[in-house]
């Protein structure tokens, strides 16, 4: 599933790409094999950052500055409670998103987001109006 979600980023995005995961924890796998097949700017954020390839940030009071110019935010399995965060930071800078909820929680971003199945991987994305 994760390889899947990784090939829908590469296919839809630019290998030029500014893409930035939120809360990647301890669980890089995505944003890794995307630095391994493209030149994309793969930027890893989370309030506890887990190695030093991590930005840390607060997603409820970001800074801006760490998402501006991406293309795609994402984030696997946010809390329900960081989901409308996660949409307000693309929104603010003009980006799509991506979120892959836990299969047993709902999506809760007041936004209307599109279910997407690509292949094992399922997820909702928004396009930057």
């Amino acid at each position: 599933m994760w390889n899947d979600l990784s090939d829908y980023i590469l296919k839809n995005y630019d290998k030029n790409s500014k893409i930035v995961e939120v809360g990647v924890g301890g669980f890089p796998r995505v944003a890794l094999k995307l630095k391994e097949h493209h030149k994309m700017n793969i930027i890893m954020t989370d309030i506890k950052p887990s190695h030093e390839g991590v930005v840390k940030d607060d997603i409820t009071d970001p800074n801006l500055k760490i998402y501006g110019g991406a293309s795609l935010i994402y984030s696997i399995r946010p809390p329900e409670e960081l989901q409308p965060y996660i949409v307000e930071v693309a929104e603010a800078v003009g980006s799509d998103v991506i979120i892959k909820p836990l299969s047993t929680e709902f999506l809760n971003t007041k936004k209307n987001m599109k279910l997407i199945n690509y292949k094992k991987a399922v997820f909702y994305k928004m396009c930057k109006q």
